[in-house]
């Protein structure tokens, strides 16, 4: 003769706006006992309820509206975020990188006019019309 298994209706954990409230009314209990209460549970083979904290704390998250993970930018990747300042190198140049680059749309052989200020430098950029213009003068 085959084992019955115990049938017991299935736990529902409360989710979204039902959870908050219900939490806000438990507001004495420890977080163990708020889980339990909302349904955060489950049943060993041996009879041992276990709560689980995970799901709860995740569910209390999503129903408050937090946003834990940052949102990626346009390719998916991480990685450093130009902070738009550059340091004098120990042989005297100034590097620009590839983010500034990048976004001002350049490309390798791009030529600019170095203009110094007081207590700045404006690179404008050349055009290659102004440039044979300027060479055939």
């Amino acid at each position: 003769m085959a084992k019955k298994k115990n049938m017991a209706a299935p736990i529902v954990p409360l989710q979204g706006q039902a959870l908050v409230a219900k939490v806000k009314d438990l507001g004495s209990l420890s977080k163990e006992q708020k889980a339990r209460a909302c349904g955060y549970y489950t049943v060993t083979k041996n009879g041992v309820e276990r709560v689980n904290m995970m799901k709860f704390l995740n569910a209390l998250i999503d129903a408050e509206g937090i946003e834990l993970d940052s949102k990626t930018n346009g390719n998916g990747r991480g990685g450093r975020s130009a902070s738009y300042r550059i340091s004098v190198q120990s042989n005297g140049n100034l590097l620009i990188g590839s983010a500034y680059t990048k976004q001002m749309g350049l490309q390798p052989g791009d030529e600019f006019e170095i203009t110094l200020g007081r207590k700045h430098i404006h690179l404008k950029q050349l055009d290659p019309t102004e440039e044979e213009a300027l060479e055939a003068s």
